[in-house]
């Protein structure tokens, strides 16, 4: 830590008029011892001599510390005054940063809000692709003969046909905000090889088409982590193409 100037002058000063003291005091007892065996009248006067120098170095002493303390407590209250000035400006900076998080958090939430009200007029697209239905394999029951005169070679039957209870289940889901309102959701389904358009392929729920039916209603599942899904099941049951399904989930926020 260095040394204020005041202070370091007020040393100086105040060792310079120590040392003159000192010297002066020095001066004093010489003459004092040379003027030993004079009257008593001169010794007298030499001790009057010495208690004045003696008082002489005490005050200077005091003054000196005076001088010192007075000057010390100036810079003190000037480093009081520039500290409280920094606290101030700390606080302030602090008060300023706060303030911008808060409005970057309010902007981003802003921001945020406007994105996801964007995705639910546009609609969360969930897309899937199911494979042709596999029924399962006719089995002749044990001792069955082929009837008589029927040929070994005959030729194998043909595959089966799956019925809807057999048929391949798929479940779409979609995830929306767990507080946004569902305003549509628009179902499509059509063959996997199929360039038609998606607006011809558009089914409503329990509709059949092309061995496909969707189910009669969606589902939701209970909030989690501020969103939701809303899943629709699919039944598909021919043995001769898979299908894509398409499903469309519009949602509106509140406020």
């Amino acid at each position: 830590m260095l040394m204020p100037d005041s202070v370091l002058a007020a040393i100086i000063a105040g060792t310079a008029t120590l040392s003159a003291s000192f010297l002066q005091l020095r001066s004093a007892l010489l003459r004092d011892g040379a003027s030993r065996s004079a009257s008593a009248a001169t010794r007298r006067k030499n001790r009057l001599q010495l208690i004045i120098f003696l008082a002489i170095i005490g005050g200077a002493a005091a003054s000196g510390f005076a001088l010192s303390q007075w000057l010390t407590a100036g810079e003190r209250a000037a480093q009081s005054v520039m500290q409280r000035e920094l606290q101030a400006r700390v606080a302030e900076i602090s008060r300023t940063a706060n303030q911008l998080e808060l409005t970057r958090g309010s902007e981003r939430a802003e921001i945020e809000s406007g994105v996801l009200r964007r995705i639910g007029t546009d609609g969360v697209v969930v897309m899937a692709t199911v494979g042709p239905c596999r029924p399962a394999a006719v089995v002749s029951p044990p001792g069955s003969t082929s009837p008589p005169g029927a040929a070994s070679d005959t030729a194998a039957p043909a595959a089966r046909a799956c019925t809807e209870a057999e048929a391949s289940p798929l479940t779409v889901c979609a995830t929306i905000p767990a507080d946004a309102r569902i305003t549509e959701v628009a179902l499509f389904s059509r063959a996997a090889d199929a360039e038609a358009a998606w607006g011809a392929s558009r089914l409503l729920p329990g509709q059949e088409s092309g061995q496909a039916r969707f189910a009669e209603k969606y589902s939701e599942t209970t909030p989690e982590d501020g969103v939701r899904q809303v899943c629709q099941g699919f039944a598909h049951w021919s043995v001769d193409h898979a299908r894509v399904v398409r499903m469309i989930v519009r949602y509106s926020l509140p406020g």
